[in-house]
């Protein structure tokens, strides 16, 4: 009898093994593998996909709009998927239905019917592509009601965009993936504001001038009925920290109502008070806060919501940093909140090597603190010997990294080889 978790894991190794495909925006393949698995005909969705689906892009806070989605409408009774990215600790993360993480054996099953699709396929379906349509084949299998689908990179040209969906909603936009996206905000809005369709409804966070007229102008073209939030939502408690998550809520609560769902607002404070959503100024313990904040626009974010929870008080940080990231712009950003900072590796092939991060920071400032170590344990136990509280953060990868040593798990990129 074939055991379930060689299963998962030697699928998952085939997975992991498509990024040697890399990133390749354009819908061609997702469209034709959602074909075959008679989830979208000819451009619109079949039986198979839900009534409602949410379209979430933006630089920062999508996923928090996700989770808060997916959050108030469980608390209302709907039966929901959830598609973001990346994970932190599993893969499992990226699937979940009514906050239930999509489970080993049906991810093992999953991928081998998509691959067994795509055998001879050229070019061959990437990495996101393959997790995207796995999400929507599994959504489709449990009969979910509302389809909440984060975008992986970009908009326009992002897999998740071959979906049709009821409305179309943007967080705030800023610099980052600059490679991919573009290297102004006008630019990287144009890919964002890629998800807007046909006289489907647009909920969109404040945006910088630059990025509003773009997403104006997209809307206009599409006959798209068209909502900037700008409130705060204050009725009731958020669970998840900072005043940008205010903002976020409110983002999420109109979109809900622009797919047409009926809410309460008693489901509303219910949602926003259960939410959870890892690595977004996460509360480790009492003095650890886990955030993955990789640009500088997020780390701005953390830095205000650290003087909201901390005050003055500066943290000791351990940091890490992707190499195709701004280490300068993220470092300018959180230098009011650091008191020291120790630079840690990240298992990632994209890491910046720890000693270009400390120089970074050395011709920034350079009689700042810092220490590099060779590992995220070390870098701990130095954290945990001096006063300050702790700030783990500069990307998501690394805040999975903390979050897997934390609870004793393999961290995510050993999953499929433990």
């Amino acid at each position: 009898m074939t055991d379930p978790s060689q299963t998962y894991k030697s699928a998952l190794s085939w997975l992991y093994g498509l990024q040697r495909f890399g990133i390749k925006l354009g819908l061609e393949n997702i469209q034709r593998l959602l074909a075959e698995l008679g989830l979208v005909t000819d451009g619109v969705g079949s039986a198979r996909l839900p009534k409602h689906v949410i379209h979430v892009a933006g630089t920062n806070g999508k996923g928090s709009v996700c989770a808060m989605v997916d959050a108030i409408c469980r608390a209302q009774g709907f039966h929901t998927g959830l598609f973001t990215s990346p994970h932190l600790v599993t893969f499992r993360e990226r699937v979940q239905v009514n906050g239930q993480l999509i489970s080993e054996s049906e991810v093992g099953a999953g991928l081998e019917k998509i691959r067994g699709i795509i055998a001879k396929w050229e070019p061959h379906p990437t990495f996101f592509e393959v997790a995207t349509a796995l999400g929507l084949d599994h959504f489709a299998e449990q009969n979910v009601d509302v389809a909440i689908l984060e975008t992986g990179l970009g908009g326009r040209l992002d897999a998740t965009n071959a979906v049709p969906s009821n409305v179309s909603v943007i967080t705030p936009i800023d610099l980052d993936h600059e490679k991919w996206l573009g290297v102004s905000i006008d630019k990287i809005a144009a890919e964002k504001a890629g998800i807007i369709k046909q006289h489907t409804s647009v909920i969109s966070s404040d945006q910088n001038p630059t990025a509003e007229k773009v997403i104006r102008d997209r809307a206009r073209e599409c006959d798209a009925p068209l909502e900037f939030v700008g409130e705060a939502y204050d009725r009731s408690p958020v669970a998840l920290r900072g005043t940008h998550q205010k903002h976020n809520a409110a983002v999420a609560i109109a979109a809900v109502r622009a797919a047409g769902l009926r809410i309460t607002d008693a489901a509303i404070a219910r949602g926003l008070l259960s939410v959870q959503w890892p690595a977004r100024f996460q509360r480790w313990d009492e003095r650890t806060i886990i955030d993955g904040a990789h640009n500088p626009a997020a780390a701005r974010t953390l830095a205000s919501t650290w003087r909201e929870a901390f005050g003055d008080e500066r943290a000791t940080i351990i940091l890490a940093v992707l190499a195709d990231k701004d280490i300068r712009g993220i470092f300018t950003a959180l230098a009011p909140i650091a008191g020291s900072v120790i630079v840690a590796p990240v298992r990632s092939e994209r890491a910046a090597s720890p000693q270009l991060i400390a120089q970074t920071i050395s011709s920034i400032d350079p009689a700042h603190p810092i220490s590099i170590t060779p590992s995220l344990m070390q870098a701990f136990t130095i954290a945990r010997a001096k006063p300050s509280p702790i700030l783990v953060t500069g990307s998501l990868h690394f805040a999975g990294d903390a979050l897997a040593l934390l609870q004793g798990r393999p961290a995510a990129f050993e999953e499929c080889s433990q």
